[in-house]
Formats: structure tokens, C-alpha cells, sequence
């Protein structure tokens, strides 16, 4: 099928993607309260001639169209961040201590710009769920709560994007296999009787305890765990005592341990517990374990990033970037426990200045972006047949 359609639409709604993704961006909702999001999108779509249907927790929203069968979902998340944001950009957040520096506002845009395409398309090889989620910066992710309502019955095959300030506008990264890593956290709470720091034989010494902890778990983890699953622990804060010469009663490490593999996520916690007790148990600090499963690794299906490849070629011999796994976790995996997919990455760094990181306060896209993402994601459903 030609994309005469998408050409059309592309001409008489280019400015609008802009438009949406600086109103989405101005005022950005956190996770479970996109509520002028969600209306937005809902309207739009609406507006348009097509039947979104509201998700159970209030925010996000799906909506069909084409045949029921062979249907494949895309999926874009729009929740933003609990930080400050300071870009200077006459379209910057108007929300204290909220903003999109993560690309959800352009991941929304995209997908209703795609989604208003293909409704105009004369006919689909497939059927199109546009998933819009809610909730993606919390862990465990909304993606769960997206699922159980039964948004993934009757889909096939599941495809998303995610912005990438390392990748030039233009560009778009694809690859089989893992993508993202799974991000659990861990949360150790050590109780000691305390005592004086020149008799540490008459108590337990809380943090010579911790200081085992601190450098013993990684290093551990690194002798019982493949290094080619790219498993990594890493503290990010800790906190014991006041006084220098006082072994304190209480202390607390937090950090989060990651990996690319999905049978190793699934084993995890049970090592993490039993090396934690075997470092602590010479000390006699009591301890307690908080170990918070996140999400699973995003596996890129092999036929789903063909499919994916296929689709990206369409713009330009020159658009297909390899790319490489990233540490951070992305709950889109909670689909893939479902149905096959795969997720691509879109370039949004201008090409020239700085190449900032997702979750700085400065970070913004290249809104040519913006038309790049649609083309993507709508050649994915040509491709999908």
C-alpha cells in the first residue's frame, strides 16, 4: 500500500503536531493524573470520527480501528516528571516541580498524529490498537494496570518508540534482543544497639557493617552472575550517624540493581537476600531487606524489529542507526509478557550543542522529530501484513 494518505495528512497538520506537543508539555500531569492529556488526545481522536475508550484508573485510553484480526498495538506513554524543569523555552512548564524531560509530550504527539493518519488511510492490512498509558515513571510501571484491563486481548504483535538525545533527528535506533534492562531497588535497613567508638567489641558495629554491604554486594553479584547479561548494582544514597565518635543505632542504604537478561532479572532477589545475610551475618547487625521488583527488560522480538526495520527504511536509506542496550528500564516490557513487539528509538538531538540526557532539567527535543515519529509509526502498520 502507497502512503499517499500520510503524505495528505503530513501537509494539512504538520504545525499541529507542534502545537500538541508544546500543550502537552506546558502543562504536564504526573503519573495517574493526565487528566488534560488524556482529554486532549480522547477529544482529538473523537473530533476525528474515531471511539477512544477511556482506561478503568480514569487516565489513558485506547482506541481500535481496521479489522479485528490480525491487530497490532502502538503504544505511547504521557505521564511527565516530579522535577524542575529549566530550558528557558516559551513553551516550558507552567506546573512547579513537574515537567516532560523525558519525551512523553513528544511520544503522545506522535501517536495521535499517527493515529489521525491512519484513520485516513482507504484501507489497513491490519487492525491498530493505539494504547495511550498512563503511569510510566512509577515502578512497577501503568503498563500492569494496562494490561489487566485488557488492552492487549485479541493484539498480535506491539510496537512503541522512545526519544533518544543521543541519536540526531532523522535517525532512529533499532536492534534485536534487549533494549532496556530491568530495574529492581533495594533498600537495606540495618538496627544496631549502638555504643562508643572506642569499645566496638562491646556492640555491633553498624557502619563497618554497611561499608561491607556498600562494596561487598556488587562485588559479589559480579562472581555469581554472568557479565554478558550486563547485570550492574549500584548504591545511590546512604545514611548513618552524627557524631564521630558514636557507632549509631540505626542506617540505611538504597540503590537499584539492573540487568539485560530476563531469566537473571527473575533471580535476582533470592541472590541479592542470600549474600546480603551471608555478608551480615559475622557482623550480628540486624537488618531488614526491601527488595522491589521493577520491570523486566524490553526484548525486542526478531520478526517485530524487522518489521520495525522495514518501516524505518521507508524514510531514507541513511534513517536505520544501530543501538546499543541501555540501563534503564522502560515498562513498555509488561507488554512483551503478552505479545511480541519491539521498541525503536527516535533521534531528537538537533545536531548541534550539547547532547543532553533523559531527566535533565534542560532537555528538549528537536520537534522535527515529531514528523519523523509519525512517518514511523504509521509505515509500521503498512509493514505489518
Amino acid at each position: 500500500m502507497t502512503a499517499d494518505f500520510l503524505e495528505r495528512w503530513l501537509d494539512e497538520n504538520r504545525n499541529r503536531l507542534s502545537q500538541w506537543r508544546r500543550q502537552i508539555h506546558a502543562n504536564p500531569e504526573l503519573a495517574h493524573n493526565e487528566y488534560a492529556t488524556t482529554e486532549l488526545v480522547a477529544s482529538t481522536l473523537a473530533v476525528a470520527g474515531m471511539s477512544p475508550k477511556l482506561l478503568p484508573g480514569g487516565t489513558g485510553l485506547i482506541c481500535d480501528i481496521g479489522p479485528d484480526s490480525p491487530r497490532i498495538a502502538l503504544r505511547a506513554d504521557m505521564d511527565a516528571l516530579p522535577m524542575q524543569e529549566f530550558t528557558g523555552a516559551t513553551y516550558a512548564s507552567t506546573v512547579p516541580g513537574v515537567a516532560h524531560a523525558c519525551g512523553h509530550d513528544a511520544h503522545t504527539t506522535i501517536l495521535l498524529g499517527a493515529a489521525l493518519a491512519l484513520a485516513q488511510a482507504p484501507e489497513l492490512p491490519v487492525g491498530v490498537r493505539f494504547v495511550f498509558q498512563p503511569a510510566e515513571e512509577i515502578m512497577p510501571g501503568g503498563a500492569i494496570d494496562v494490561v489487566a484491563s485488557g488492552a492487549m486481548s485479541g493484539v498480535d504483535q506491539i510496537f512503541a518508540l522512545h526519544c533518544d538525545p543521543r541519536l540526531e533527528v532523522g535517525r532512529v535506533g533499532i536492534r534485536v534482543g534487549p533494549i532496556t534492562s530491568a530495574a529492581d531497588t533495594v533498600e537495606l535497613v540495618l538496627d544496631s544497639p549502638g555504643g562508643h567508638t572506642s569499645r566496638p567489641h562491646l556492640t555491633t558495629d553498624l557502619v563497618y557493617a554497611l561499608g561491607t554491604v556498600i562494596t561487598g554486594l556488587p562485588g559479589m553479584l559480579s562472581r555469581r552472575v554472568d557479565p554478558r547479561t550486563s547485570t550492574v548494582m549500584v548504591w545511590g544514597a546512604v545514611n548513618a550517624g552524627q557524631a564521630p565518635n558514636a557507632i549509631p543505632q540505626t542506617g540505611m542504604l538504597t540503590g537499584t540493581v539492573r540487568t539485560g537478561d530476563h531469566e537473571t532479572w527473575a533471580m535476582l532477589e533470592p541472590l541479592v537476600r542470600e549474600i546480603v545475610h551471608g555478608l551480615l551475618a559475622p557482623t550480628g547487625v540486624r537488618y531488614q531487606l526491601n527488595y522491589r521488583r521493577g520491570v523486566p527488560p524490553v526484548v525486542n522480538d526478531e520478526h517485530a524489529t524487522r518489521v520495525f526495520e522495514d518501516a524505518i527504511r521507508t524514510l531514507g536509506h541513511d534513517v536505520l542507526a544501530d543501538t546499543l542496550q541501555s540501563g534503564g528500564g522502560e515498562d513498555f516490557s509488561w507488554y512483551l509478557e503478552e505479545a511480541p513487539g519491539a521498541m525503536c528509538r527516535l533521534g531528537v538531538w538537533s545536531g548541534e550543542g550539547p547532547q543532553l540526557d533523559l531527566h535533565q532539567p534542560t532537555f528538549d527535543i528537536d520537534e522535527r522529530a515529531l514528523e519523523v515519529g509519525v512517518r514511523v509509526m504509521t509505515n509500521v502498520v503498512l509493514a505489518a501484513n
